[in-house]
């Protein structure tokens, strides 16, 4: 994620820090101090903040360390004002998974507060339950908001861990995409509302209503797009028409295929084999400082991700968007047959979408007989 700061690893997944973050620190230093003016009492609210977002990592690693009994990968986690983001390379394959990776996150919060309330208890301090609100003591409140952060994210509404438990249930009932659109429709159904009281009460949750829905739509067009492109070979959707640099070849070539035609990226070869992948911000980057001149096997990147002629699309397009990056050179028996960017693949699930509506009725009741 841009305008992220890497703080670490944790059981081998890097953590990142969002520069928000750092302005959401400086805010609550500063308005605790202007509210006390009291250097320490500053510092403690900034430290129970940290205290809190510590809870929220444990809740991502929850995700994390579930999602990687099923086999599942965690490429980083992200700290947010608003909370924290797991990115998984995908999501289970099997609804029950899902539905244990989505609590698995819950779990830690209700854990976590268990843990604070019973020592709170052994040592005497006799913790009082509540909402989360600064009548309560630190501790008090430090449990919580574990239990608020827990109940909020079981709410069903994506993109929040109860929208996802809600989809893995439906989906042991229905098919995924049914059961997605039936939890998407409900997350919005909830932003809705959120919305209104918002609007009415508290402009935060007119924040959190967009954020509900925009992760609603966005979840629903996925599964539909990952189901539109379920069983298609790489080859229906890769870009045919392309041109390939060699390493020894100047920019200044690369710039005139550029201007020649619609290609952006392209595949460079060294010796008649595959060996790096010029970006076009790698191309832009190099003339900016004045080295229109130099090799094209200096600026390419030697580090990319392929695609076999014989893999199926969607296995395809999924290491494309995970990659971060935007083309995947097909490969056939070594050779460059093709590219697939995101470009093109939205274009054949435009156009087969097309295609399908088009068909006559009649067809229809031909093979229905």
């Amino acid at each position: 994620m841009i305008w992220s700061w890497k703080v670490g690893r944790l059981f081998g997944i890097p953590v990142y820090l969002h520069t928000t973050f750092l302005l959401l620190m400086g805010f609550i230093l500063l308005a605790q101090w202007r509210e006390g003016g009291n250097l320490m009492a500053a510092i403690g609210g900034v430290l129970f903040i940290l205290a809190i977002f510590a809870t929220v990592v444990l809740h991502e690693l929850g995700h994390a360390l579930t999602a990687r009994r099923f086999g599942i990968r965690t490429k980083d986690i992200t700290l947010l004002p608003i909370g924290g983001i797991a990115r998984l390379e995908r999501m289970p394959d099997v609804p029950r998974h899902e539905l244990w990776v989505a609590l698995a996150g819950p779990a830690v919060n209700f854990a976590i507060a268990a843990v604070v309330f019973i020592i709170s208890t052994l040592v005497g301090t006799s913790p009082v339950l509540g909402l989360p609100t600064a009548s309560l003591g630190t501790v008090d409140r430090f449990i919580a908001i574990n239990v608020w952060l827990a109940v909020f994210n079981l709410i069903p509404a994506f993109p929040m861990d109860g929208g996802r438990a809600l989809r893995a249930l439906l989906a042991e009932r229905t098919d995924y995409v049914r059961a997605t659109q039936i939890a998407a429709s409900l997350g919005q159904g909830i932003a809705l509302i959120f919305g209104v009281i918002g609007f009415l009460y508290n402009p935060f949750l007119v924040f959190i209503a967009l954020l509900v829905w925009m992760g609603a739509s966005g979840e629903s067009l996925a599964v539909q797009t990952r189901t539109a492109l379920t069983g298609i070979p790489v080859t229906h959707a890769m870009m045919t028409d392309f041109r390939t640099l060699d390493a020894g070849e100047s920019l200044q070539h690369a710039v005139a295929l550029v201007l020649a035609g619609a290609q952006r990226e392209f595949p460079v070869t060294e010796n008649g084999r595959l060996a790096g992948v010029l970006t076009r911000d790698a191309l832009v980057s190099a003339l900016a400082t004045g080295h229109a001149d130099v090799p094209v096997g200096q600026v390419m990147s030697r580090e990319f991700q392929t695609a076999d002629a014989h893999e199926l699309l969607d296995v395809a397009f999924q290491r494309l968007q995970g990659c971060q990056c935007h083309v995947l050179p097909v490969l056939q028996r070594g050779q460059v047959v093709g590219l697939l960017t995101p470009e093109n693949v939205g274009e054949f699930i435009m156009f087969r979408g097309v295609v399908v509506s088009s068909l006559p009725a009649a067809a229809g009741t031909v093979s229905a007989s």
